[in-house]
C-alpha cells in the first residue's frame, strides 16, 4: 500500500510603522512555516574578518551539494547567510539581498541540500521600506528548540546512526551504500501519518515512525554521511504532496523514493507480509514520472542512467527466454524464503514467463516442496514478485 502525506505551510502576517522626523520607516513581518527538515544559512550584517572567514568555510560545506551548485552567485550568497544562521542558532541576521524570490528561491535551496536541521521549522523575515523602497530584509529561524536541547538530540541522533551505518562502510561502491541505506529505511521506520516530528529525522531515527518528508530527509542525510551527493526534491505523487530524492552515483543522476520502498501484500489467508519495493530505488526520469512530479523550485536532470537500476545491477532483469537462468533465481529465493522480484523488457517475456512458472506449474522444478505460489503481477513495471515469505 503507497501512502502520502499532505506537507502544509503557513503564512503570518504582521506589521509595525516606526516614524522618523522626516521619513517612515516601514517594518513588515512575514513568516513562512515549511513543515520539513531543511538547512538555512547566515545573512550578513556588515561583516569582521572572523565572520568573513566563517562564511568562507561555510562556503567549503555547501561546495558539491547540488541545490547549491545550482544557484547564480546571490543566491549562493544568501544560502550561506542562512546556513550560518541556523547552524549557530542565531535568533536573526540582516540579509545581503532585498530579494523576496531570491531569498525564498535560496531558501528552499538550503532545505534540498540538507536533511540534517531538526531544530528549525521555517522562518520569519522582516522587510523595512524607506516610503515604497525596500531597503533590507530580516531572517529569523523558527527554532523549535534550545540551543542545550539541539545538541541533546544530535547526541542521540548521532548514536543510532552510528548503530545503523556500521553495516556498510565508506568504501564500498556508491550502490551499495544507496542500497544498504534504502533496505534500512524500509526495515527500520514505519510510515505513520500523524507521526510526531515527522517533518524531520527525530521521526527516523529515534521514534522510528515518520511520512514522506522524514523518509526524504534521512536518505539525504544517511548518503551524506557516506559520501554520496543527494538532494531533496518536492512536488507531488498520485496527486498528493510528497517528498522523495535525487542521488548520484558514480557521477549518474537517479531518483529515490524510500517512503514507497517499504510495501505490502497479503497472502491467500489474508495476512499482511510486507516487502522492500526496489522500483524506487534508483528511477529514470521516465519512471519517476510515472507516479511523481516534482515542482519547479530545484533545477533538475534528465535522469537516464539505468547501470545501476536495482534489477539489472542483481541480475533480475530478464531480456531473452531462458527458463533456466529464471528458475534458478526463483530457486535461490524460495531457499531464502524472500520475495524476489522479476522485471521483463517486455510484455511478451512476462506472459512467457507467467504461463511457463504459474500456469504451468514449472516453478516446482526449482523450488523443491513449493504447495502454493504467491505471487504479485505489475503490468506497468512488467514484472512478478513471487512471495516465498
Amino acid at each position: 500500500m503507497l501512502m502520502l502525506v499532505v506537507l502544509c505551510s503557513s503564512l503570518i502576517n504582521s506589521a509595525c510603522i516606526p516614524e522618523t522626523f522626516q521619513d517612515i520607516l516601514q517594518e513588515s513581518r512575514e513568516s513562512e512555516s515549511v513543515k520539513t527538515d531543511q538547512n538555512k544559512q547566515k545573512a550578513k550584517a556588515p561583516e569582521t574578518d572572523t565572520k568573513k572567514l566563517e562564511n568562507a568555510q561555510l562556503k567549503q560545506i555547501s561546495v558539491g551539494k547540488y541545490a547549491y551548485e545550482h544557484l547564480d552567485e546571490a543566491g549562493r550568497v544568501v544560502y550561506d547567510e542562512m546556513l550560518a544562521a541556523i547552524l549557530n542558532h542565531e535568533e536573526k541576521i540582516r540579509l545581503s539581498t532585498t530579494d523576496l524570490d531570491l531569498m525564498r528561491h535560496a531558501y528552499t535551496a538550503v532545505c534540498g541540500d540538507y536533511g540534517g536541521l531538526f531544530w528549525v521549522e521555517g522562518y520569519v523575515f522582516t522587510r523595512y521600506t524607506k516610503g515604497e523602497e525596500l531597503v533590507s530584509l530580516e531572517f529569523a529561524p523558527k527554532y523549535t528548540m534550545s540551543a542545550e536541547e539541539r545538541k541533546t538530540i544530535q547526541s542521540q541522533i548521532d548514536e543510532i546512526v552510528d548503530a545503523w551505518l556500521s553495516g556498510i562502510s565508506i568504501n564500498d561502491t556508491d550502490y551499495d551504500k544507496v542500497k544498504y541505506v534504502y533496505e534500512l529505511l524500509a526495515l527500520n521506520t514505519e510510515y505513520v501519518q500523524d507521526a510526531a516530528d515527522s517533518q524531520n529525522i527525530i521521526s527516523v531515527f529515534i521514534k522510528r515512525q515518520t511520512v514522506c518528508q522524514g523518509y526524504a530527509c534521512a536518505v539525504q542525510y544517511l548518503l551524506g554521511q557516506l559520501g554520496i551527493q543527494s538532494v531533496i526534491v518536492s512536488g507531488v505523487a498520485l496527486g498528493e504532496p510528497h517528498a522523495w530524492n535525487l542521488i548520484c552515483i558514480e557521477g549518474e543522476y537517479y531518483y529515490m523514493d524510500a517512503t514507497w520502498g517499504n510495501n505490502g501484500y497479503r497472502n491467500g489467508e489474508g495476512l499482511e507480509t510486507s516487502f522492500i519495493d526496489y522500483n524506487y530505488m534508483t528511477m529514470t526520469t521516465e519512471e519517476m514520472q510515472m507516479g511523481h512530479m516534482p515542482n519547479s523550485e530545484i533545477d533538475l536532470p534528465e535522469c537516464n542512467a539505468v547501470r545501476n537500476n536495482y534489477y539489472i545491477k542483481e541480475g533480475n532483469y530478464i531480456e531473452e527466454w531462458d527458463s533456466e537462468r529464471i528458475g534458478n533465481i526463483l530457486s535461490e529465493a524460495w531457499l531464502q524464503r524472500r520475495v524476489v522480484t522479476l522485471r521483463f523488457s517486455d510484455d511478451s517475456l512476462k506472459k512467457q514467463a507467467f504461463r511457463y512458472f504459474i500456469e504451468e506449474g514449472y516453478i516446482v522444478d526449482y523450488c523443491s516442496g513449493i504447495a502454493e505460489i504467491n505471487y504479485i503481477e505489475d503490468d506497468m513495471w512488467r514484472e512478478i514478485s513471487f512471495c516465498f515469505n
